[in-house]
């Protein structure tokens, strides 16, 4: 059997493997814990072996690497699709931040629990926003848009060909500022309210002193920060649909090849 062919392949498949392979580490639902290792492993070779027979003579011609010169091509092969995932899971992050911002007001601080999904503990509000996010992510297809995004990276950066001055560091910083923003809308309305209940437990407290209010006063809080998260979960999910949609039209159109994105 003739595999002198076949190694020719080697180096540049390992590349578009690495490239696939960058966006499990950091991206929405690829990224989570509760995906075995073996599965991501599996699913990166087998989306790797759909990709390179589609990509250009240019692109499998094998860059020049040699021992030395191997490990940073990977890395930065890697760096192209980690970059994509990253971008893609700010929208979802400011969802948790926003739960974490009212759930420490509401007192539900002490009522943590282990999102799988990053790997670290949050409160129950949080995590339900951010699952919130993830069927919001997956309803308007943000991992076929990233894919798709990964695949169209190799028509402009070709193998090996990526530089640090394309790093799309104005993306990435007018995402995280939009998802601080989206993350303070979302989280005002209970902070407000929670303030007004204080406001009211105060005034009780100094004008009727024989009134235990401490000792209700902990369920009022969390009791109307729910109802009104409750009442606004439509909108919530209007907003943070907007969020999503505006960041995968943003990764779609980004040109790695472009300096700053």
């Amino acid at each position: 059997m003739v595999v002198e062919p076949l190694l020719h392949h080697v180096v540049p498949f390992m590349l578009v493997l690495t490239r696939i392979g960058g966006a499990f580490m950091f991206a929405p639902i690829l990224g989570s814990g509760m995906v075995p290792m073996r599965a991501k492993a599996l699913l990166s070779v087998a989306l790797a072996a759909a990709v390179y027979p589609a990509t250009s003579a240019f692109i499998q011609s094998p860059p020049v690497v040699s021992v030395w010169s191997l490990p940073p091509v990977i890395a930065t092969e890697a760096l192209i699709g980690f970059v994509i995932g990253m971008i893609a899971t700010l929208p979802l992050v400011a969802l948790e931040m926003a739960g974490h911002m009212m759930g420490y007001q509401m007192g539900l601080a002490l009522a943590r629990t282990f999102n799988p999904e990053l790997g670290s503990q949050t409160e129950i509000l949080g995590q339900i926003l951010f699952f919130l996010g993830v069927g919001l992510f997956m309803g308007l297809g943000g991992v076929e848009v990233m894919f798709a995004s990964v695949v169209r990276s190799f028509e402009t950066v070709p193998l090996g060909g990526f530089a640090p001055g394309m790093t799309p560091l104005g993306l990435a910083v007018g995402v995280l500022s939009s998802g601080f923003e989206l993350a303070l809308r979302i989280a005002v309305p209970v902070l407000c309210v929670v303030l007004l209940v204080l406001a009211a437990m105060g005034f009780i407290m100094k004008t009727m002193p024989q009134i235990n209010v401490l000792s209700v006063g902990f369920a009022i809080k969390i009791i109307c920060g729910l109802f009104v998260t409750m009442i606004g979960v439509h909108v919530i999910a209007d907003v943070a649909g907007d969020e999503i949609r505006h960041v995968l039209e943003l990764i779609a159109g980004w040109t790695p090849g472009v300096a700053g994105g």
